[in-house]
């Protein structure tokens, strides 16, 4: 079922995770943001913005995480761009002969035998300086971040007041740091995407997260707030006072809690190693 959020702006709920695929109305079709995850959900998704007169004529991800890089042949064969760090993510792990097991041994099992993956993670990659989505519709802002994940982007709709942060942002997943390799600074890497997703806040007066709730603009700062404390509170190897875990987690989604138990393990030994 389709939600409208904004003018112009509507949003298509997953049931399992709450993934939120945002639908932009364009002139001639639907900007496509984060398709969605079951191939039924797709489908449905595709059948209701044709009886909208807004086939899908663009796709966009925001990230390179299974879940946002998922596409259904319904949709229809059109430009489904990524920058140019989460298209190169996706071809690098479709170049692995064994890609798709790989893939599938991650879904989750109550999905992974409605979760179509022979069109996985098929994007084309937009040119770092590239700051909008080309296609025929409302300005779409490109926020391109090192949070999360390689080549994560929030997308700003400036003309209808709307900011898409990806995987950050939610009522019900707390942030989850890229840390790949050991390499990187996943937690200045994190508050800098928080940065810019709160000066680009200034413009927007709805947040749609990758997962979870849709929130207003009274709601957007509390929102910022709520995931910078808890990154410093993992910086500071602190206890983090959070919503989102313990008895307060929204019911069903309690196993958030084992996701910052590891994340909280993993950073306390990279700082006291």
């Amino acid at each position: 079922m389709l939600t409208q959020v904004a003018e112009g702006v509507l949003v298509h709920q997953s049931a399992l995770l709450l993934n939120n695929a945002v639908v932009v109305q364009g002139r001639a079709g639907a900007l496509l943001v984060d398709a969605g995850i079951t191939g039924d959900e797709m489908a449905c998704l595709a059948n209701d913005l044709r009886e909208l007169g807004q086939p899908v004529v663009a796709g966009f991800s925001t990230h390179p995480d299974w879940d946002h890089v998922l596409w259904h042949a319904d949709l229809g064969e059109v430009p489904r761009y990524g920058t140019a760090r989460c298209a190169a993510s996706m071809r690098d792990l479709r170049s692995n002969p064994d890609w798709k097991a790989r893939v599938a041994e991650g879904l989750p099992p109550e999905i992974a035998d409605e979760t179509p993956l022979d069109l996985f993670g098929l994007l084309t990659d937009l040119p770092a300086e590239t700051a909008q989505i080309p296609w025929d519709g409302p300005m779409v802002r490109i926020i391109e971040h090192p949070a999360h994940a390689p080549g994560h982007a929030a997308l700003l709709i400036e003309e209808h007041g709307v900011l898409v942060a990806g995987d950050m942002l939610s009522d019900v997943f707390i942030p989850m740091l890229n840390d790949p390799d050991g390499t990187n600074d996943p937690i200045e890497e994190y508050l800098v995407g928080l940065r810019l997703l709160e000066e680009a806040s200034n413009d927007a007066e709805v947040l749609i997260p990758g997962h979870g709730s849709v929130a207003q603009v009274d709601q957007i700062r509390t929102r910022i707030n709520q995931d910078r404390a808890y990154v410093h509170a993992l910086r500071d190897a602190q206890p983090p006072s959070d919503p989102r875990l313990g008895p307060s987690a929204k019911p069903g989604w309690e196993w958030v809690t084992d996701i910052h138990e590891g994340q909280s393990q993993r950073f306390t030994q990279q700082t006291n190693p």
